[in-house]
């Protein structure tokens, strides 16, 4: 079984095996039946994915999202027997655990999700589909996978060659469906039974899982196995059928990783890269000095530079930055811009109200902006970014891609310089304590405009609930051992305002696109791979009732305990922060762009089988996230948008006045 192969980890093109008439019962092959194995043996198909299943599990594949289908049955049952429990595992099959979804596009986003929930070393993690549009259902998935660098390993199955182009049932073009979305694909021919079968097997799967990993490019991302089955798909009845092949290292190669490659880290031996260019010009030297507390009052000469020569610097962290950016930030005493869903937001100097005292007097002050991760959520930060009298940074130690969006980087580095690890590059005297002073300054006034005692329009049952301040209950129930899954459009922004920690949870977030798509099933995959933490996903109305499937599980499916936060204002209340939502479009605004669904949580949730509670007051926010229980549970927040870019105004304001 061999495939022909284009991607970043491609081969040479390997031409699809001869037809085979079928003969027998169990349709083995007749022509080179000398090749087909003993009598007995289980059918091509069979032992194909079998020996597939044995490979991907050697190559650290602990995880298998399927959507059943008839083309990938001969996966389906091999993962069956995968999933028993020990005692009742065929030998020889390996143990992988199996999740079934009906919905490809939830599984695609479920495996997302188990894969995500370690982002520090993504494990790959497969989904199976079979022929058709089940195939295409995976796309978003894909794509956020290829963006975000997620080890996702497609396989899909398809019809064999020979039926292509001929009008047979559920046959399309699947070779390249997902396009330069994928690291590799491999288009392979049906398995005939020839006695080299199970080693092209193995090695193809040793290529697929170090594309999907990056070991050899430093690129982690999906990959595409088409694999074509001919009938028969289900295995044999006769003795022997049932046995699986004993394990066999044969095509098994040990594929070096690429030295380095890691994520960002402040503790990494120094290598001297690049060196010389922050000795001179823009980057000009300074001399170290001790970290300023938090909380001290501003010192005078909190400028762009100071009689020590420092460059007035911040660090913004995008979502994937990594635990090393903050290290990098305390080590030089630079104020940091992180995104919650960038694994660096925590401890005194994240500046959680970044994005609006860049519009102040400090942000204006800025020289140097050191960029780790993929910052996707302020336009603030990009206008920094774009302007002709900053410097930009950029730390990108993985693949062929760097984050540039605005194209203003001055340099591109592998990894931190030697004397940004050791904190040889701090900034002006007092510079990050006028930035902590201005934060706490920020985080009153936020507070001010969104108390409820301040904001006047109450419902019997209490004040009304605001983006803001929902998210502020959130970020507060959220412990350093919880992980927490945010949806894109305001969540993941009120978060990002609001949020304050000095040991963050696990954030995840799809920023790789950015969509509302798989949210549900992104955060059930999320809590499948960490059945030890408590898993909150907090999102709006809309992104949840995208992936409302996400919801069915089978009821002999493994039990996921999981909360579901969601943030109910009927409607895309993101759009009117933004241009669509001035008033001169007012009359088009609510139809398309506000989209109002008028739809029932309550009773969707019920036809699920899911807990559901309402809060439609501040006052009952905290009881009812502090205890979410044991199962899948939705919490809906009504949550009032009227007035939504108003707010923003005014908590802007206030803010400009506090720090003013």
């Amino acid at each position: 079984m061999t495939g022909s192969e284009t991607g970043s980890e491609a081969g040479t093109h390997v031409a699809p095996a001869e037809r085979a008439r079928e003969g027998s019962r169990s349709g083995r092959a007749v022509d080179g039946a000398s090749d087909a194995g003993p009598a007995g043996a289980a059918n091509p198909s069979t032992a194909s994915a079998r020996v597939l299943l044995q490979a991907l599990a050697a190559l650290g594949v602990e995880d298998v999202v399927l959507a059943p289908g008839s083309r990938s049955a001969p996966l389906a049952f091999a993962l069956a027997d995968a999933a028993r429990p020990a005692q009742q595992r065929p030998a020889h099959a390996p143990a992988i655990r199996l999740h079934v979804r009906i919905d490809e596009r939830s599984a695609g986003f479920l495996a997302l999700g188990l894969s995500r929930a370690t982002p520090d070393a993504p494990r790959p993690v497969a989904v199976v589909t079979t022929s058709g549009t089940a195939v295409a259902n995976l796309h978003p998935a894909v794509l956020e996978a290829d963006h975000a660098g997620v080890p996702l390993v497609v396989l899909s199955a398809d019809r064999p060659h020979e039926l292509r182009g001929t009008g047979a049932n559920q046959t399309t073009e699947q070779v390249g469906i997902f396009g330069s979305a994928v690291r590799l694909v491999a288009d392979v021919p049906a398995p005939v039974g020839l006695a080299s079968e199970p080693r092209d097997v193995r090695a193809l799967a040793v290529r697929a899982v170090a594309a999907a990993t990056g070991a050899r490019t430093g690129d982690p991302g999906p990959v595409h196995l088409n694999l074509c089955f001919r009938e028969p798909l289900v295995p044999g009845t006769e003795p022997g059928d049932d046995a699986w092949p004993e394990p066999s290292t044969a095509g098994l190669a040990h594929v070096a990783p690429r030295p380095g490659g890691a994520a960002v880290d402040a503790a990494r031996p120094a290598s001297g890269v690049i060196e010389a260019a922050h000795e001179t010009g823009r980057v000009g030297a300074r001399a170290a000095s001790p970290a300023v507390p938090r909380g001290a009052a501003a010192h005078a000469s909190a400028g762009t530079t100071s009689r020590r020569g420092g460059v007035a610097t911040v660090l913004v962290a995008g979502d994937g930055a990594g635990a090393g950016a903050r290290r990098l930030a305390e080590a030089n005493d630079w104020p940091l811009l992180a995104e919650p869903s960038s694994g660096a937001r925590g401890g005194a100097n994240a500046i959680a109200a970044y994005r609006l005292l860049l519009d102040t007097d400090l942000g204006a002050r800025v020289r140097r902006v050191v960029v780790a991760g993929r910052p996707t959520l302020s336009r603030p930060v990009q206008a920094l970014l774009a302007r002709d009298d900053v410097e930009v940074v950029v730390l990108a130690p993985h693949g062929a891609r760097w984050t540039d969006a605005v194209r203003s980087a001055d340099q591109v580095l592998l990894e931190p310089p030697v004397r940004m690890r050791q904190g040889r590059m701090r900034g002006p005297a007092g510079w990050l304590d006028a930035w902590q002073s201005a934060d706490d300054a920020a985080a009153a006034a936020i507070d001010a405009v969104i108390d409820p005692g301040e904001r006047g329009p109450r419902t019997r049952a209490g004040s009304r609930v605001t983006g803001p301040s929902l998210a502020r209950a959130v970020a507060e129930v959220s412990a350093a051992s919880d992980a927490l899954v945010v949806g894109s459009s305001n969540p993941v922004r009120d978060l990002d305002l609001v949020a304050r920690w000095e040991q963050p949870p696990l954030v995840v977030a799809n920023r790789g696109l950015a969509g509302i798509d798989g949210l549900v099933s992104t955060a059930t995959g999320v809590a499948l791979a960490l059945p030890r933490r408590r898993v909150r996903a907090y999102l709006g109305d809309l992104t949840f009732l995208h992936d409302v499937g996400g919801l069915l599980r089978g009821p002999i499916e493994p039990a996921v305990d999981l909360q579901l936060v969601v943030a109910n204002d009927d409607g895309g209340s993101i759009f009117a922060t933004l241009e669509p939502g001035a008033a001169a479009h007012a009359d088009a605004f609510e139809r398309v762009f506000g989209t109002p669904h008028g739809v029932d949580l309550a009773a969707l949730c019920a036809a699920y089988g899911v807990r559901h509670a309402r809060v439609g007051d501040v006052e009952g926010l905290l009881p009812a996230l502090m205890s979410p229980g044991t199962g899948v549970s939705v919490v809906e927040v009504r949550v009032d948008r009227t007035g939504r870019r108003e707010l923003g105004e005014r908590i802007a304001a206030a803010v400009r006045d506090a720090v003013g």
